[in-house]
Order: C-alpha cells, then sequence, then structure tokens
C-alpha cells in the first residue's frame, strides 16, 4: 500500500528525515484493493484461485461473495471458486483491515499478558500476528506496518485433481541416492491417473486412484553415481532437473543432491555443534539475513541478487534467514543454491512472547509450518530449520514472565513443540534446531552465556559497551549473531538528510537510529581506538572501521579455534532502509569497510595473530577452511610507523583442514618500539593469497608519518584496475568509500613503495571521477 501511495504521489518518502510517523495513518486504515478479469469461456474442473502472501488481516471477495479470511502472512491460501465464477466478468477483491488495530484488538482479549519488547517494537502487540516482526520495528527498522499483496495471485483450472504441495526428501547411500517424493493433493472427484517424477533420463510412475478430498501419493527415485552440489568454495553447485506430475498438472524444480547434518555430539568440552555436507564437516562463514527492503514491493530478484553476490564476493558459505523477518520467494533460495550459500532458517518467531496457548493461533501456526518445510525441501541451499530467536531468552526480559515462568516457559512449549511436530511429521532430511541461541533440545534456560555447547549469540561487546578484546573471553562452538554497529556512508546519509542534519547528534540521524543509545556508543567506542575526528565526514569514515576492527578481532580468534568452533554468522549482512545499524552492506547494497574486512577474515585461507594472555607472546596462526590440506608459505616482518620493515622469519607448512595450526610466537620485545606484525602468505601454484596485520597497541596510539598516495587508474581497463602507491606507511587506506562499486580490496595497510592494485569486481553504478581525494587512510 505503500509504495501504491508513493507511485501516486499521495504520500512523502517514508526514508526522508523523519517522515515516519507522519505515515501512521496508513497502517490505522482499511484498504480496498480489487480487480476485474475474464474469462471468455468456463470449462468445468477444478478452479482455485491462490493467494501466495497476503499480509495479514484481510478478507477476499469473488463477485460479491464472501470466500475467506486471510490472518497469516506466511500461509498460502487456496480457494475454491469454481462455483462462483462467472462467463465474462469477475470482480475480486481484497480487503485490508488495519494490522495494527487488529493487534491491539487480539491482546485485549487475551486472557493473560503475552508481552513484546517494547523498546524495539514501535508498534504494539504484533507478537499477536503472523506478519514479519519486524514490521512493527526493530532496533534497525522503520515502523511501517506494510501491508498488502507481496506475491503472485493466481487462478488455476485442472481437470480433477491438483497438486498442492511436493515435499522432497533425499537419502545418501554410496554412490546413490534416493529421492524420495510425497505429492499432496486436492481431487474434485474420484479418479484414476498417473504419478511421475522425472529426472534427467531417470523415470519412476504409478497408477493410482484419487478421492474428493486431499490426498498424498508417494514416489522414489533411484539415481545413480550422482553428481553432488557442494557449498561454495568446496566444489561445483551441480543441479538437476526434476519434474513432478499428477494427471495434468506439473510441477518443475532445479534440485542439488546433497546430505546436510547437524553434529551436535557431546565431547570434553560440552557438545558440537558442526554443520557436516556430503560427510565433509565444514566451518561456516557468513551473516544474518533480514527482508532487503522496509518496503516489500521494492524487493527485486535484482535487487536480492546483487546482495547475495557480495555475500559470495566475501568468502560467506551460509546466511541465516533471521525468524523476525519472513520466509523468502522461492527465487531467494534458488539464487542460493546456484551461488553455493548454504541457508539457516529460522521459523519466524523472534524475541517477544507469543499467545501459543490460542488453539486457533497455534493451528494457523502448524499450516503455516507444514508449508514452508514442503515448500523449501526441494532446495540444496537449505541446511537447517530453527524453531525460534531468542525466545527462549525473552522469558526473562519480562517482568510478568519473570514473576510466573514456569506458566509462560509451558506457552512457549506449545509453540515449541508444535514445530518440532512439524519436522517429524513431514519426516525432513533437514536438521532441527528448537531455538537460537540454545543449548540443546528441550534446554529452556539461558544459553547467552555458555560457550560449551550449542549456538551462542554474543553481544556483550555492542550491548554491554566492552572493548573489542573481549571477544576473546569466549570460544562458542558456533556463534550466530553477534555485531557492532556504524553510520552508513556519506553518500548514502545525504539521500535521507538535509545538510544541517548531519550531526551524530541531530535529531534526524537520531531517527535513523533504533537502538536506544546507539549513536553515543558508537562515537564512544570509536573514541577508544581512535582519535576524535574533526569532520562528520570523518566520522562516520571512522565508525565503519571501528565495526569492522570489531568483527576482525571476533571472528579471527574464533577461526583460530576450529575445531572447537565451527561458524560465525554476524549480525548482519543488509539493511531494510539507510540507517545506523549493524549491517555490513548499507542500504542500496554499497559495501562498508566491514564487508571488505570480510573478504580478508572470511578468506578459505587465513593467518592472524593474537596475543597470549599468560606468556605475552603473539601466537601466529593459520587456518585451511579448503576441502584439502594446502602447502603455504609464510612471511612475518615488522614494520616501524616510519615504514622500516625487518624480516620476523619464514615458513613452509602444510596446514590441515580439521583444525587451525599454530605457526609460531613471536616475542613482545620485536614491537616494543612501536612496529605492527605484517603477515603475508601464498598456497601452492600462488592460489590463497593474503595479508593480514596486528597492531599490539590501539590505532590512535600510533604516530604516523602523513603519507604522499599517489594514484594511477589504468586507461586501458575502463578505469576497473587503479594502483596506489604510498610513501611511508598507511593504515586502513580505503578507495571510494561508500562509493557502489565492488573493488577487491579496501581498508587494507599500504607499506612506502610497494605497489597496491586493485580491480573491480562488480561495476553497480555509473564511473565516476576518481583521484587521490577519494582515498581516506588513519591519521594522527
Amino acid at each position: 500500500m505503500h509504495s501504491a501511495l508513493l507511485t501516486a504521489g499521495k504520500i512523502e518518502d517514508p526514508y526522508w528525515r523523519d517522515t515516519e510517523t507522519s505515515l501512521d495513518w496508513v497502517h490505522e486504515c482499511e484498504w480496498l484493493a480489487e480487480t476485474s478479469f475474464c474469462l471468455d469461456e468456463l470449462q468445468p474442473g477444478l478452479w482455485t484461485l491462490t493467494f501466495d502472501s497476503i499480509d495479514c488481516m484481510a478478507e477476499v471477495q469473488l463477485n460479491d461473495h464472501l470466500i475467506g479470511r486471510c490472518d497469516n502472512q506466511f500461509i498460502r491460501w487456496d480457494f475454491e471458486v469454481g462455483t462462483l465464477l462467472r462467463q465474462g466478468k469477475n470482480h475480486l477483491q481484497v480487503k485490508f483491515l488495519s494490522n495494527s488495530a487488529m493487534a491491539a484488538q487480539r491482546a485485549a482479549e487475551a486472557p493473560f499478558p503475552v508481552p513484546y519488547i517494547k523498546w524495539n517494537n514501535r508498534l504494539a502487540h504484533f507478537n499477536f500476528l503472523r506478519k514479519a516482526q519486524c514490521h512493527a520495528g526493530w532496533d534497525w527498522n522503520i515502523a511501517l506496518s506494510p501491508l498488502g499483496l507481496y506475491r503472485p495471485v493466481s487462478l488455476k483450472r485442472v481437470d480433477a485433481v491438483r497438486i498442492d504441495e511436493v515435499m522432497v526428501r533425499q537419502k545418501h547411500t554410496d554412490n546413490s541416492v534416493a529421492l524420495s517424493v510425497d505429492i499432496h493433493y486436492t481431487a474434485q472427484s474420484t479418479t484414476a491417473l498417473k504419478a511421475k517424477i522425472i529426472c534427467e533420463a531417470e523415470l519412476t510412475e504409478c497408477e493410482i486412484d484419487a478421492y474428493p478430498g486431499a490426498g498424498v501419493t508417494h514416489l522414489t527415485l533411484e539415481l545413480k553415481n550422482p553428481r553432488l552440489w557442494w557449498p561454495a568454495g568446496y566444489g561445483v553447485q551441480e543441479m538437476y532437473d526434476v519434474t513432478v506430475q499428477l494427471g495434468e498438472d506439473t510441477r518443475h524444480y532445479r534440485i542439488g543432491l546433497r546430505e546436510v547434518q547437524l553434529i551436535t555430539d557431546a565431547d570434553e568440552i560440552g557438545n558440537r555443534f558442526a554443520f557436516r555436507v556430503n560427510g565433509k564437516e565444514i566451518f561456516m562463514r557468513g551473516a544474518n539475513w533480514i527482508p532487503a527492503d522496509a518496503l516489500p514491493a521494492r524487493v527485486t530478484p535484482e535487487l536480492v541478487d546483487d546482495l547475495l553476490c557480495s555475500a559470495l564476493d566475501a568468502n560467506m558459505n551460509m546466511l541465516r534467514v533471521w525468524g523476525g523477518g519472513q520466509y523468502e520467494p522461492d527465487w531467494f533460495y534458488q539464487m542460493c543454491s546456484e551461488k553455493g550459500l548454504m541457508i539457516w532458517q529460522d521459523f519466524m518467531f523472534s524475541c517477544n512472547l507469543y499467545p501459543a496457548s490460542d488453539s486457533v493461533w497455534l493451528d494457523s501456526v502448524r499450516i503455516e509450518a507444514r508449508q514452508q518445510i514442503r515448500r523449501l525441501s526441494q532446495h540444496a541451499s537449505l541446511a537447517l530449520w530453527c524453531g525460534d530467536n531468542e525466545v527462549i531468552g525473552a522469558l526473562g526480559w519480562f517482568e510478568v514472565s519473570r514473576k510466573n515462568r514456569d506458566h509462560y516457559v509451558a506457552v512457549y512449549a506449545r509453540l515449541s513443540h508444535a514445530l518440532e511436530e512439524a519436522m517429524e511429521r513431514e519426516a525432513s532430511d533437514i536438521p532441527f534446531w528448537a531455538s537460537s541461541p540454545a543449548v540443546g533440545r528441550l534446554h529452556f534456560g539461558d544459553a547467552w552465556h555458555d560457550d560449551t555447547a550449542g549456538d551462542m549469540h554474543f553481544w556483550d561487546v555492542w550491548h554491554s559497551s566492552k572493548d573489542f578484546e573481549h571477544y576473546r573471553t569466549v570460544k562458542p562452538r558456533f556463534c550466530s549473531e553477534f555485531g557492532f554497529q556504524s553510520f552508513p556512508s556519506n553518500q548514502l546519509i545525504e539521500t535521507f538528510t538535509d545538510p544541517q542534519d548531519r550531526n551524530v547528534s541531530s535529531s534526524v540521524m537520531d531517527v535513523h537510529q533504533r537502538n536506544e543509545g546507539g549513536n553515543s556508543r558508537i562515537v564512544e567506542t570509536l573514541v577508544r581506538y581512535f582519535r576524535f575526528p574533526d569532520k562528520f565526514e570523518d566520522m562516520t569514515w571512522l565508525s565503519q572501521l571501528s565495526q569492522a576492527l570489531a568483527m576482525k578481532t571476533a571472528i579471527e580468534f574464533w577461526r583460530s579455534s576450529k575445531p572447537r568452533c565451527m561458524g560465525t554468522l554476524y549480525w548482519q549482512l543488509n539493511d531494510t532502509w539507510p540507517v545506523a545499524s549493524w549491517s555490513s552492506l548499507e542500504y542500496g547494497g554499497s559495501w562498508k569497510l566491514t564487508q571488505y574486512f570480510a573478504r580478508r577474515f572470511f578468506a578459505p585461507v587465513l593467518v592472524s595473530a593474537r596475543p597470549d594472555e599468560k606468556t605475552g607472546e603473539i601466537v601466529v596462526l593459520a587456518v585451511n577452511d579448503t576441502a584439502e590440506p594446502l602447502n603455504i608459505d609464510i612471511e612475518i616482518t615488522t614494520v616501524t610507523p616510519e615504514g622500516k620493515s625487518m624480516s620476523a622469519g619464514e615458513w613452509s607448512l602444510v596446514v590441515p583442514t580439521d583444525q587451525a595450526l599454530e605457526v609460531c610466537r613471536v616475542q613482545a620485545a620485536l614491537l616494543d618500539g612501536g612496529q605492527i606484525l605484517h603477515l603475508s602468505w601464498m598456497g601452492e601454484n600462488s592460489d590463497h593469497t593474503g595479508q593480514n596485520d596486528y597492531l599490539p597497541l590501539r590505532p590512535k596510539q600510533y604516530r604516523l608519518a602523513e603519507p604522499n598516495i599517489s594514484v594511477r587508474i589504468d586507461a586501458g581497463f575502463d578505469g576497473d584496475e587503479v594502483e596506489l602507491l604510498s610513501d611511508s606507511l598507511a593504515l586502513f587506506v580505503t578507495y571510494d568509500h561508500g562509493g557502489a562499486d565492488v573493488w577487491s580490496d579496501n581498508g587494507f595497510t599500504l607499506l612506502p613503495g610497494v605497489p597496491k592494485r586493485l580491480h573491480r569486481i562488480r561495476k553497480r553504478a555509473a564511473e565516476k571521477d576518481r583521484s587521490a581525494a577519494a582515498i581516506r587512510y588513519l591519521k594522527t
């Protein structure tokens, strides 16, 4: 509705300055969407009107007859309309009730309080609605409560039997995969027909007798010597074309053959949390995914593809579709499958308590879970189903649930069991994890501070304003949420502000910061590591550098504790609107510095350094996340602030895949003159090259010379090749900060006299003039 009003010129851009609350009347109103269509010939058969997604409370009428009431954004609604259709003109109406009004009404009618996170949600009681919870706000989202039709509306006719859903499972044995399919259908009359599953040259079929109403038939197809699908970096994303037929109704799929297991075995520490794909344990490197835009109409395959390409360019192999957003459309998961990005999929429950004592509400959730499990079963990218995000933790956030925890645990257990039961009844071959974070099944206690088992959310650094080094106090088995905020780039800030707004404490910048105290926390932490900047433009850049250093500190430490830790998914990959947030891709998809750092700290082969708190030594470790052990050559040098380099040693070694390898220990005395440690490495055949730095002091403590950095743009490559050269040591050199295009590196170290060549990975915008004025670097 918001996008329709924008197109019609009836409202201002919700993202401009502080427009948001002036548009509350949109979600407070009721709206009518209507259309007419013609049927030249009304043939007999089973006619179905399908809405793939209605958000959220709506009444549907066809030719002035009420055919249904909808109350769940995450359900596909099928209406049999054969008796209501007319030859010639037909009239279809969808009346949208006010989501915010219905949420308030349901809360008022509830037999006991069901609290929601008021400090995150500007709009109240959306936990009573089955819609994207972040539509009510969140600590990074605008609170618009959008409503409308987000996915296709279709009218379909079949003679007698309609395929409703297809559930796909894979069973892997030696040199063989059994592809089993449940075809769920609706029959209008008793009929005999054929069911088929076709994969390349293989075919399985059978005759069935369908009777009026809902039914299911099962087929299995065996594929010998399968071409396996692998996550990015581990092999090819092989895909098979599969066709499922029932009578005249047909479904087509692109399916990748892979086996995914979640390993939670007990060990000497506690319990593991690791993914095994096709028999290979894989360290998961990635981030959390939220809806691609706060206005659903703006979410296009082109936009999403750009964001997913950026994840892949930063060496990610997993995204977590977070439980306060939405189940994404099929094309999202297909894109992920084709790119080798695995998906941790939450069911859509997050941070609030829910009215699971209401049997009608819970029945709707059961339908939602069943439909989504079946729909997503075809996608090779799917790696995990998780019951919720932080709902167990939320039991301790509200006074009413703290005082009567047993009552609210019992209500939560109903919801958790309904989801687990749906997974069991569908016999999904995808692992299930009840909640995130969690220590294990049926564990309803605190998992936030336990790094011995399960997955962990670690927020002490941001929410408790602790130093970045605090990340090294824990060693999660798998960290599925952690993050640090930054401001968006100056280019993006200019799109939602007037010049007078461009101050970190302005009211408009406060509106575009949804975490209470967030802007002051960014600045307060920034000045622990950097000198206070002179200009607002420098403040925004340094905030991104601060964020990047926080993520580098955490992820390099946790990766170097492999196999104790087997995955890091930071919060968050993308933004829904222009805002200060934890994202590494700002609204519109441009790369913040964290995304460039991720390209390095998520590289399959990484060499990093960290202090040993007990001995004072600097420990250098190598991590190899490739499929095979790798020979690498490592060179370590010390570099003074003036740029003088001295070798600290060279090593050639084989780095295994199952654990981090200690390369050496450097005595702290080598760096007591203010030097930094510079690491460089190269694998066999000159592959897996990289560089890294270890700074024993905080950046603001270094006294660096003012560098002269020359920029040479190679005209022969249409500006796609750039060479930088500095006459002195320059730290965190950033080329074209906030620019739309993606470069091979950014935020890097320039050693004096050593050229750095950049190339454009992807061109995302029109070319513009580039010069030394586009360069940023650490100043003292």
